[in-house]
């Protein structure tokens, strides 16, 4: 009698969970693939919803609940998690943020943030969708926190809000009542970075999906039906922004070349040979007194010093760098770095032949210019040195700026790179030939505060 009542209990929740699937793909057709990627799991250990990129959980009580008050609260609720899955909430890498803000604010409550921050970006946007089907009427702490933070953050996404927050440094009170206010679903499922089994890959899986969702409403252009489409593509092409390992970047730059040091993995075939003929069957072991390797040895550093850009980011970005540049498994121990400072000119050009050069400049780093901002002048600049041979192997161009100004129409014949960081998420147009790298705000902060990622 009791199973019987448990499968008839949970037909209707599937019932419930599949009409609302239904309702919102009638109005947003370009979710259905997002709508339809979840199993539907009955779970009556837990207070409310759940899930993990795979499984829709649910306590069945608690979704009759909902469905009682009215089909919009299933609704919001369906979509609320899709958005999670969509943004990749479940399975953000938060260890640097969250120790960042470990110093800012009360002890353990960094983690309450990031699930704040999580939830506020997907009820944010959607309370931005002019639909009756998830329409509700706004209390007005909640617009009050859409409007404060929409003073510091033009995009509200998850790591905008959760960065906006910590500005104000929020009390553990302050931060229950939002998450009061804001609260869904449960987030215990999330993994946090951490990799799921090799048969249960939902971060690739949404991966996917947000791909072809960006694709496909950059196609067919915003829902005129709507207009919900708007504000969802936006993010997504936040999120779907290429990342890169900013080290491993630089070894694009690499060339093959020998290096004084003793190889242990090779030895002399002159000094085994010799052996052989002396004594018949002692060849003598020499290990090769050089070895080659392929690190980088010459490049440029471009510094944007237009008024446009931040002179903390600058040097935030510089000591990365830097501390990449120590690092004597990815370069020579002779380099040939120019770094140079440009706005609507060349300022200034410093040429750095070792590390030891490299540590005075850190040291004693001044910023010239605060102009307007002209990429062209850096690139003539260059090819007047190539053509002076102060290159020999010259290999890559990084050009440090917001990105707001006059490109070259010539391709150079070196790899060039615009590195971007910006506080707010704002697409920006390179040339065809160039390489776009947006670097993390938050992370070059951390950074500079001393705080890394130990895995």
């Amino acid at each position: 009698m009791a199973q019987e009542m448990e499968k008839r209990i949970n037909e209707v929740c599937v019932r419930i969970l599949a009409a609302s699937r239904s309702e919102l793909y009638l109005h947003m057709r370009f979710l259905d693939v997002a709508l339809s990627a979840f199993s539907y799991v009955q779970n009556p250990e837990m207070e409310a919803l759940g899930t993990d990129g795979v499984g829709f959980y649910y306590n069945p009580a608690y979704l009759g609940g909902l469905y009682r008050e009215g089909r919009v609260w299933v609704n919001r609720a369906y979509l609320h998690m899709v958005f999670h899955c969509i943004f990749a909430h479940p399975w953000k890498d938060t260890r640097l943020r969250k120790k960042r803000a470990s110093r800012l604010v009360e002890e353990n409550l960094a983690d309450l943030l990031w699930d704040v921050s999580c939830d506020i970006a997907s009820e944010a946007m959607i309370d931005s969708i002019p639909l009756h089907c998830v329409r509700r009427p706004a209390s007005a702490f909640r617009r009050e926190t859409y409007a404060e933070l929409g003073k510091k953050r033009r995009v509200l996404n998850a790591e905008g809000v959760f960065t906006a927050l910590l500005e104000v440094r929020p009390s553990q009170e302050q931060l229950r009542r939002l998450s009061q206010e804001f609260y869904v679903d449960d987030h215990r499922f999330w993994s946090g970075g951490k990799r799921k089994t090799p048969n249960q890959r939902p971060k690739e899986n949404w991966d996917d999906i947000r791909n072809k969702m960006e694709t496909e409403l950059q196609s067919f252009g915003q829902d005129s039906a709507t207009g919900a489409s708007e504000g969802i593509l936006e993010q997504i092409k936040v999120e779907n922004r290429d990342s890169y390992d900013y080290r491993r970047f630089l070894q694009k730059f690499a060339v093959l070349k020998e290096e004084q040091k003793i190889d242990p993995d090779s030895f002399d075939y002159g000094f085994y040979s010799y052996g052989l003929s002396l004594y018949g069957n002692m060849p003598l072991i020499e290990p090769q007194e050089s070895r080659e390797v392929k690190k980088v040895e010459e490049f440029v550093i471009v510094i944007d010093t237009s008024m446009s850009c931040s002179g903390e980011l600058v040097k935030a970005f510089l000591k990365e760098t830097y501390s990449i540049l120590r690092e004597t498994e990815s370069f020579f121990r002779k380099i040939k770095i120019h770094i140079i400072q440009c706005d609507e000119m060349v300022r200034k050009d410093d040429r750095i032949t070792s590390q030891e050069e490299l540590e005075a400049y850190m040291e004693h780093l001044e910023l010239l210019g605060q102009g307007g901002t002209d990429f062209r002048p850096v690139f003539t600049y260059v090819e007047e040195l190539m053509a002076k041979r102060e290159f020999t192997n010259l290999r890559g161009l990084l050009y440090f700026t917001d990105g707001k100004g006059i490109f070259p129409r010539k391709m150079p014949r070196y790899e060039t790179a615009f590195v971007l960081m910006q506080k707010e998420y704002e697409e920006v147009d390179v040339p065809a030939w160039a390489i776009k790298i947006y670097l993390d705000q938050e992370e070059m902060e951390a950074y500079k505060e001393g705080i890394t990622d130990e895995h």
